[in-house]
């Protein structure tokens, strides 16, 4: 099949990608054309494991390509997938849906034949419609249907989630258009990926409700873990006692810093400021952006802590500035929190991180990047790990208390035992483990 692609950012250009390694005709399209050149060039814009192989391997088999011209790509397409952008909007936290509906218009104007429009960009409840309309009103005579496709990629492991995902979900109001969508999805039979064929009001529902959940349940742990260090249990027990339940599961009980990305902060404001508008407020929601928000600063206030209650002149070492490991992607992470309320203390900063160092430059100014974790550390008065990129779980403890000005580790990911730590003369803070735990 003919698919197009409208958005080459992580969600477009991974689907792309994936779509043509099963097989299809694929164009992405962008406007940015210093994006679209690069990709033609193979250069990658982000970072995600596989994906510069995989869309190499596709392009020189000609199953991949890139564009500005969205006119051309669109005439031929059998579906056209948008997959822009839809950040937060300013004031009220609601998504800014402007760059969907701008792509409806266009593709209005070029379609040629029946073509299906598929919604792929997280959108509010009502957006499917509202694409429709733009559509029919532009383009009276157009022969098209409007289906919802939410995604579910984790960053990190996207390719993966693409090819062996937990379900499908297609939202549509007439059958013809949710079988051409099957269609385009029909690799995926022989690994007896789980389809969910319903509604589009529904489909567009169930991403933000997924990602609410999900963010409820990190932030559930994150509120057990401190209640953890004040009473003298161990979160990490905890968490595997309940998680051991079937009817809740271990994934994403593990106790950190708080969510950021690209999903979880913009799509729960985005649930909450719907929810009132249908006069049917999230209350949990409401809570778990509040509870995230305030344990960013809270996690500041543990480094400061661990440096006897002053960081005013001393050195801070970060280890880690992404909301997460295997990728660069810097938005509403928890690092940002930190490294603001830090420097407000007086502290002198220097990080590391290995992808997200171009990117946190353009948040985060006034700190010492270093080249490589140990560089970081160096004359460091207190070392925090903020992501648990792999590189950072073998760390030399006796090389760093050679060159750190003193042996104070905070470890906001429970990298480590803390035993194995302390038992090398570093003072260890973690999350949800008070000593008492740990040695018990």
């Amino acid at each position: 099949m003919h698919v197009t692609i409208v958005g080459s950012g992580y969600v477009g250009l991974v689907s792309g990608t994936c779509f043509a390694d099963f097989g299809h005709d694929v164009v992405c399209v962008d406007k940015d054309q210093t994006k679209i050149d690069a990709l033609k060039g193979g250069r990658i814009p982000i970072f995600e494991p596989g994906l510069d192989q995989l869309v190499a391997s596709n392009v020189k088999a000609g199953r991949l390509s890139f564009s500005t011209e969205l006119a051309d790509a669109v005439g031929k397409a059998d579906t056209v997938f948008i997959a822009v952008g839809t950040p937060s909007r300013r004031g009220d936290g609601f998504a800014d849906l402007s760059y969907v509906y701008a792509a409806a218009k266009e593709i209005a104007q070029s379609l040629q034949g029946y073509t299906v429009i598929v919604t792929k960009s997280t959108v509010p409840v009502g957006t499917g419609d509202e694409v429709e309309r733009i559509i029919r009103e532009a383009n009276p005579s157009a022969d098209f249907s409007v289906v919802s496709n939410p995604e579910f990629l984790r960053e990190g492991a996207a390719i993966e989630d693409f090819k062996r995902p937990d379900r499908i979900v297609i939202g549509c109001d007439d059958e013809r258009g949710g079988a051409v969508v099957r269609e385009v999805y029909r690799p995926l039979y022989i690994n007896q990926a789980p389809f969910l064929m319903t509604g589009r009001r529904t489909a567009e529902l169930t991403k933000y409700a997924a990602n609410a959940f999900l963010a409820t349940k990190i932030t559930f742990i994150n509120e057990i873990a401190d209640l953890c260090e004040k009473v003298g249990a161990n979160v990490q027990h905890v968490a595997r006692g309940i998680g051991l339940d079937n009817r809740i599961g271990g994934k994403f009980l593990h106790a950190g810093p708080g969510y950021g990305g690209s999903c979880f902060p913009k799509d729960t404001l985005a649930l909450v400021k719907t929810a009132r508008d249908y006069e049917a407020p999230t209350r949990i929601v409401e809570a778990v952006v509040a509870v995230n928000d305030a344990r960013k600063s809270a996690m500041a206030r543990k480094v400061v802590a661990a440096c006897g209650g002053s960081v005013r002149g001393k050195r801070v070492a970060l280890l880690g500035l992404t909301f997460k490991p295997n990728t660069d992607d810097m938005r509403d992470a928890p690092s940002l929190a930190i490294v603001a309320s830090l420097k407000d203390g007086g502290a002198l900063i220097s990080a590391y991180d290995p992808e997200g160092m171009e990117a946190a430059k353009a948040l985060m100014d006034g700190i010492d990047y270093a080249a490589d974790a140990y560089a970081c550390i160096e004359g460091a008065d207190a070392v925090v790990i903020v992501t648990e990129w792999d590189e950072f779980r073998a760390l030399d403890f006796d090389r760093l208390k050679r060159i750190m000005k003193a042996p104070v580790m905070v470890d906001l990911r429970n990298v480590y035992p803390p035993e194995d730590v302390t038992k090398r003369g570093f003072t260890y803070v973690s999350i949800g483990r008070p000593d008492e735990a740990a040695r018990s």
